[in-house]
């Protein structure tokens, strides 16, 4: 069952109390993410993991921080030039068109956005046309369990319903990864298109 996020709750994508469930340094570096890739973040939001991954990937990498919300975009892009980072490249997407060139990203990036996607396939479809060859995708859901936070619990996708979904795509090596009680990462490698 889809679930949108209301853009009025925007505060929460950077509080307090997400900083201690979802730290983004611990999370990209479970992913992997090295220096100089080039990262598509899709559903970035306001910038949660765009920012702290421009660090991570250096001067040499690119984050293109990719979402349908221009309100979203527009108060990331202001963090970008308040802290001078040149590595971020922001994006205003349709759902099933990130507007990136075939092939262009080496990461692909999805943090608590795919429980809210009505043709999941068609996004993973989407996603791997911009991720080149040998390029890693990460997932990150909730935990489909009761809690405080997140979405309601029928809303969530099981670890299982992202695997099948990365292997209906094509993607290889596909792993799981309990990141805490409230969250978990599927990542997979993109083999042949």
């Amino acid at each position: 069952m889809q679930h949108e996020f209301d853009i009025k709750n925007k505060k929460k994508l950077d509080s307090p109390k997400r900083r201690e469930m979802l730290p983004t340094r611990t999370v990209l570096n479970k992913i992997g993410l090295n220096e100089g890739a080039r990262l598509a973040d899709i559903g970035c939001g306001i910038g949660y993991f765009s920012i702290p991954a421009a660090a991570v990937i250096g001067p040499q990498g690119i984050v293109f921080a990719l979402d349908v919300s221009k309100e979203m975009i527009e108060e990331l892009d202001k963090k970008i030039e308040e802290n001078g980072i040149e590595n971020i490249r922001t994006v205003i997407t349709d759902k099933y068109n990130f507007k990136l060139e075939d092939n262009s990203v080496s990461y692909a990036f999805i943090c608590t956005v795919l429980h809210e996607i009505e043709d999941g396939m068609a996004f993973i479809n989407e996603t791997k046309r911009i991720l080149a060859l040998g390029g890693k995708i990460a997932v990150v859901e909730w935990i489909r369990a009761e809690s405080d936070w997140g979405p309601p619990v029928d809303h969530r996708l099981d670890s299982s319903d992202v695997k099948i979904m990365l292997q209906a795509a094509g993607f290889k090596e596909i792993e799981y990864l309990k990141l805490n009680e409230h969250f978990y990462i599927v990542t997979g490698t993109l083999v042949n298109k």
